[in-house]
């Protein structure tokens, strides 16, 4: 694994150790001399992880859409900031970009990016792992609708597992680190994802 994504909230949320978790998985990203992919902002949790990531001296690459530059506060302290089209095209270079993935507490934008990961990896699209770090039980209530989801029959057992849960930062990147997919074929070929 070289590099990692993480799917943050624009926000800082509501308590102080949201921030201070994302700015955890920063430095631990840094240690381990992995590099960090993410949504380009300057704020919220997406600011913490990056700023921590690039002052621990990690390889830290933004990407955002042009539209969202000025409106999300881009990080001007990037030395590598990739300003791209559509939202589309962000989460397509993210996700070639890393080896993984992360999710740290967020809103509707990082929910759906965790969600497209998961439908790309039970398509057979991407075959890299994604791990909620589960800050203040952050996403306890997600992890049992997705057990909903399987007990009613519409995620299968195995798919289940892939969206991987951690208590922090160093756990999440340990369960990367350790991750095998899950044997599914691609239901669809290049340029039909």
């Amino acid at each position: 694994m070289r590099r990692v994504c993480v799917f943050a909230g624009s926000a800082a949320g509501a308590r102080p150790e949201y921030v201070a978790a994302a700015a955890v998985l920063g430095q631990e990203i840094a240690a381990r001399g992995l590099g960090l992919v993410y949504g380009g902002g300057g704020v919220g949790l997406m600011g913490a992880v990056s700023a921590a990531a690039q002052n621990a001296g990690a390889e830290v690459i933004g990407i955002i859409p042009h539209g969202l530059v000025a409106r999300e506060a881009g990080a001007k302290q990037l030395k590598d900031m990739r300003v791209v089209r559509s939202m589309h095209e962000r989460k397509a270079l993210m996700a070639e970009l890393s080896d993984g993935f992360i999710v740290l507490p967020g809103g509707y934008g990082s929910l759906e990016e965790a969600v497209e990961t998961l439908t790309w990896l039970q398509l057979g699209i991407q075959r890299k792992g994604i791990v909620f770090v589960d800050t203040l039980g952050y996403w306890q209530q997600l992890m049992g609708s997705l057990d909903h989801m399987v007990a009613e029959g519409f995620v299968r057992a195995e798919m289940r597992a892939a969206a991987m849960l951690a208590r922090d930062g160093a756990a999440a990147l340990d369960a990367l680190a350790r991750y095998t997919p899950p044997d599914v074929p691609r239901w669809l070929n290049p340029g039909e994802a």
